[in-house]
């Protein structure tokens, strides 16, 4: 199995066909063809030396928000992706206190899509008076 190195994230293409892409799109995917994949990886990345976490408030009690109200459809749906995703070895079964519920949206396609809603436990985390500093900074104050 062949994992990307470090630093180069790979990046999935979904629905956009490359004869409608303005042409300097066209040459920049062609320069990047080593890092655009047709699907997801049915396995996590390995795990890393650095480990992210998010800090929060300490003794904060967590919510446990009861599911949003779906049509049969929709509770169909959710459980085929939970179930997809638990098969790819993406996500396992929780066994976190807190539970957050899910909705779905739909894409222009008309596919179905599955988003948390982490309203309730954002009020918990740590806020930071700096927000994080963004890549292509860091990318230049290690360049020299």
């Amino acid at each position: 199995m062949h994992f990307a190195p470090i630093g180069r994230p790979k990046v999935i293409l979904t629905s956009t066909k490359l004869d409608d892409l303005p042409e300097e799109i066209k040459t920049l995917l062609n320069d990047c063809a080593d890092i655009i994949v047709d699907e997801f990886p049915n396995v996590l990345p390995p795990i890393r030396s650095i480990s992210h976490h998010i800090d929060l408030i300490p003794g904060a009690s967590f919510p446990n928000k009861e599911a949003y109200r779906l049509t049969p459809q929709g509770n169909v749906e959710v459980g085929r992706q939970v179930q997809e995703l638990m098969h790819k070895g993406l996500i396992r079964e929780s066994l976190s206190p807190c539970a957050v519920p899910t909705v779905l949206s739909t894409k222009k396609g008309g596919e179905w899509h599955m988003c948390i809603d982490f309203k309730a436990i954002n009020k918990f985390t740590i806020r930071y008076r700096f927000c994080l500093p963004r890549m292509d900074y860091l990318m230049d104050c290690l360049s020299g």
